[in-house]
């Protein structure tokens, strides 16, 4: 038994989970009955209100001069100014953004120029990685999942730093920068140190940062074996960490930092909790799902152009007759947004001049068509009250294969970005906050008289 814990399920296992199903399934009327906001949203996905925040503002939504609230295209803010302007703010000046929209997000203003040097500098100081690290954590025993890997990894660092317990403002942003610097070659080498051990004739590629670049253009030169980009792979890529580096306090992984930072805990263990959160294919893993979709529909569609093929598959697929049979068109749809996802909309531009400078024309023209023919088909047969249209993750996956991104760095990408906004918010925790965050769950199983062993 001990020698198959790790792989083997038994019958035993199975027998155990039945007993899990039987007594703890809780019925859908009793949600209904005690009103319980499952996934902290209401009847009409709703988020249920649960905290305050500076950081971020996601605007689905406008109310008329009755109160009334109808749908809008979206809008994503950070610190009260438009994602777009700040894009393109950034484009027109012909400079990465990422990380002036990391001091932005970290210390609620974007900076001058001495200020913006000073913390580019700061940046490019932390990008490193202690001694022998990647030999002695990221080569040992490589794991499968790089979202798992850099969990472990960022965990590890714990046992590195000399203060990791104090949780004072200053020493959290020392603690923060250093991990935001970290990120991209923690997912890097986890990635090189993944292919070395279970990929068949791999070769072991480990290149070193380059403090003089972005992040951006360190994390081509990280991940491509020849460490060679050009600038516009380093716009588009640019542009999608900013695009993905916050979204509000109540995303799945923003709010486990909120709810692991409440608690008092160090950084070390808040953000690799946030990890886990994005390693779900409900939150950060959506993307690869995406990817998948389109080699199913690029196997299955024999005529990319043709657009009542194209729609009678993608209804196949609705319906739970094609690809993995679950009914979803993934990257459709959002917990939010409704007539517009604003960094879908942003995003496409950017795409599809990257998919013509790479020579993907006919791909995001497949893309394209099939974002509008879903959205339709969506509204109309599940009679959507507040629209449908593509999310982020609709593109994303797509460019990072244009990229040569390897799938099992697309969600680990989307941690790089997300870290800046995780970091944000558990400083913003640690200002605001003196509670542990404690919703209630109501028991319903009736009480009971103990039975003796014997008598059972």
């Amino acid at each position: 038994m001990a020698e198959n814990k790790y792989s083997e399920v038994t019958n035993l296992h199975r027998k155990l989970a039945d007993t899990v199903v039987e007594m703890d399934g809780i019925t859908e009327d009793l949600y209904r009955k005690y009103d319980v906001k499952r996934g902290l949203r209401d009847i009409n996905g709703k988020g249920v209100l649960t905290g305050l925040t500076e950081i971020s503002e996601v605007k689905a939504s406008e109310t008329d001069e009755n109160g009334v609230s109808h749908p809008c295209d979206g809008e994503l803010y950070y610190r009260g100014l438009k994602v777009d302007d700040l894009i393109d703010g950034c484009v027109n000046d012909n400079r990465f953004g990422f990380e002036e929209i990391t001091y932005l997000l970290l210390f609620g203003k974007l900076p001058n120029k001495q200020e913006f040097a000073e913390f580019k500098e700061l940046l490019s100081d932390y990008r490193s990685l202690p001694k022998n690290f990647v030999r002695d954590v990221i080569m040992k025993k490589p794991s499968k999942d790089i979202m798992n890997a850099m969990a472990r990894s960022v965990l590890t660092l714990y046992s590195y730093d000399e203060n990791p317990d104090d949780v004072s403002l200053p020493n959290v942003i020392r603690q923060s920068v250093g991990l935001i610097s970290e990120f991209p070659l923690l997912a890097a080498y986890s990635y090189q140190a993944y292919r070395y051990a279970y990929e068949e004739n791999a070769s072991l590629i480990i290149h070193e940062p380059d403090p003089n670049l972005s992040t951006a253009e360190n994390l081509l030169r990280l991940i491509h074996a020849d460490g060679k980009f050009d600038s516009i792979e380093a716009q588009v890529l640019d542009i999608a960490l900013i695009l993905h580096a916050e979204h509000g306090g109540g995303n799945n992984s923003s709010f486990t930092t909120h709810v692991v930072t409440s608690s008092g805990t160090d950084t070390y263990a808040a953000i690799s909790s946030a990890l886990a959160s994005l390693k779900g294919p409900k939150h950060g893993g959506a993307n690869l799902k995406v990817v998948k979709m389109f080699d199913d529909i690029k196997a299955n569609v024999k005529n990319w152009e043709d657009r009542d093929e194209l729609t009678a598959y993608i209804d196949r697929i609705l319906h739970k007759d094609a690809f993995d049979k679950t009914g979803l068109v993934y990257g459709m749809g959002h917990a939010v947004y409704s007539i517009s996802d604003p960094r879908a909309r942003i995003f496409k531009g950017y795409v599809e001049k990257l998919a013509k400078h790479e020579h993907y024309e006919k791909e995001f023209a497949l893309m394209s068509a099939t974002e509008e023919i879903a959205a339709n088909l969506i509204a109309k047969e599940r009679k959507i009250y507040k629209g449908v249209s593509a999310n982020v993750d609709f593109y994303s996956g797509f460019v990072y294969s244009m990229l040569g991104i390897p799938r099992e760095l697309f969600t680990p990408i989307f941690a790089v970005a997300r870290v800046a906004g995780w970091s944000a918010h558990r400083m913003e925790e640690l200002i605001n906050c003196n509670k542990i965050i404690r919703p209630a769950y109501m028991n319903i199983h009736d009480h009971e008289v103990y039975v003796p062993l014997d008598e059972r």
